[in-house]
């Protein structure tokens, strides 16, 4: 099969599209036919400084397909089946062999490039609103980077149970377009201070919870623009700022701070994860809520993708296609 394949780790050109041994369907787990890969903040992570890597290594964590073969003791999954599927490594090639525990059925009604961006985004944000970060009715949240792929389905779902939602981005097309997804105060964080003017406009209070996956000195504007006894779900350091956050000021609010990873989350409860991302794939199929991808490139093309997601201008997920 062909695939995007590094020897070493480092920036998107130690990327390469080469042939490579098809992968052997596995015991409790099927083999996919690769249709859509979406592109995750951790491909690109594992791509620039994974370690104890095989070689030549398969990065990616999330495809959609069609199962082409069953494995052993698999029951509820059929060869010619469209599915989307997590893994640990291996999502940018044609062929992928997974866990079965990881994979979901996907309605007619979802297009596999739209599942490609589901599992991770949505199963993300839903824990960081809901599951760790107890969002009710009423209250206001702040998503940071809203243009992002989790940014993008915590809008959504917050909008949805509720919430006044307010998102940062820039406004250059992306601040604007937040709004269609639910956004009732978008902020551009190159010309304003975030805090300030969420202060301005919650008249002092702040907001109830920020979901914030940028760390570093963003997580300190967080902090600031939170209210009393407010909460944070903290899911990455995707600003890549190595100053660690002054959170004292956390303490003065009694506020909470919760780093939410959602693969660990998957391998210690197994059952409501899986159910959890099953229920949001109807919701999508349903068009309650919207999978939302920015472009698509071919895999062979895999180095200009990852080397244009890192410019950090995409307004939703970026998608390969084998």
């Amino acid at each position: 099969m062909k695939a995007a394949v590094l020897d070493e780790v480092g920036p998107p050109d130690v990327l390469r599209y080469d042939d490579v041994a098809d992968p052997a369907v596995r015991s409790g787990g099927i083999l996919l036919e690769v249709r859509a890969i979406g592109i995750q903040g951790g491909d690109l992570i594992n791509r620039r400084e994974g370690q104890g890597l095989d070689r030549p290594h398969i990065v990616g964590y999330q495809a959609s397909g069609v199962v082409r073969e069953v494995g052993e003791g698999v029951t509820g999954f059929a060869v010619g089946q469209r599915v989307v599927a997590m893994m640990m490594k291996g999502s940018h090639a044609e062929l992928a062999s997974v866990s079965a525990r990881k994979v979901w059925a996907i309605p007619d009604t979802l297009s596999f490039e739209d599942a490609a961006a589901v599992p991770v985004e949505f199963g993300t944000a839903d824990d960081c609103l809901f599951e760790f970060g107890r969002l009710q009715a009423g209250e206001s949240v702040l998503v940071q980077a809203g243009s992002g792929g989790v940014g993008l389905a915590a809008i959504q779902l917050a909008k949805a149970a509720g919430a006044t939602v307010f998102s940062t981005s820039v406004a250059d097309g992306r601040l604007q377009r937040l709004a269609e997804y639910g956004v009732d105060h978008g902020i551009d964080y190159t010309q304003t201070n975030v805090a300030t003017e969420v202060l301005r406009l919650t008249d002092g209070k702040g907001v109830d919870l920020v979901i914030d996956p940028i760390g570093g000195r963003t997580l300190e504007g967080s902090v600031a623009a939170l209210a009393y006894r407010g909460r944070i779900s903290w899911i990455g350091n995707a600003g890549r700022d190595s100053s660690p956050p002054v959170l004292w000021p956390l303490m003065e609010k009694n506020g909470s701070l919760t780093a939410v990873f959602f693969a660990m989350e998957q391998s210690r409860q197994a059952k409501r994860t899986y159910d959890l991302i099953a229920g949001l794939i109807a919701r999508i199929g349903a068009g309650e809520l919207k999978a939302v991808v920015d472009q698509s490139f071919a895999l062979k093309d895999a180095a200009e993708a990852h080397r244009y997601v890192e410019t950090g201008v995409a307004f939703g997920r970026v998608l390969l296609i084998p």
